[in-house]
């Protein structure tokens, strides 16, 4: 067994099963848990997943929202135990790994299509023969 193998069977017991299926250009809801003093609450941060690197424990999502006209992007290990879900709002179709673009936008132009838009295409090709 090498060591890479072995490193990840060793990690395999902290990744987290209930994951949802979610894809750069998503919008997302991270509930992260926040600590302060002795209470702890949820929050829920809303924005779109413009990147997402790594792999197993060490697996990353960056997601993007605006704030004010600010754009404010953070950063989170998937895997973390301060997150306590994800929820897909809305599925965006990107054709990029990484929207890094977005940050250049402004207005409507910021905005993703919806992925739903090429199930209609597919459709419409069945009847035509």
């Amino acid at each position: 067994m090498g060591t890479q193998q072995l490193l990840e069977s060793l990690t395999n017991e902290q990744l987290k099963s209930d994951l949802p299926r979610f894809d750069v250009g998503d919008t997302l809801n991270v509930h992260v848990r926040i600590v302060e003093g002795e209470k702890e609450r949820v929050q829920v941060y809303q924005g779109v997943l413009i990147s997402r690197k790594g792999r197993g424990v060490n697996e990353m999502i960056t997601v993007r929202r605006i704030v004010d006209n600010i754009g404010v992007e953070r950063t989170w290990p998937i895997n973390s135990p301060m997150i306590a879900k994800f929820e897909v709002v809305r599925r965006g179709d990107a054709r990029r790994a990484k929207l890094y673009y977005l940050r250049e936008r402004i207005g409507k132009s910021r905005r993703l299509r919806d992925r739903r838009r090429g199930m209609k295409h597919i459709e419409g090709m069945k009847t035509v023969h």
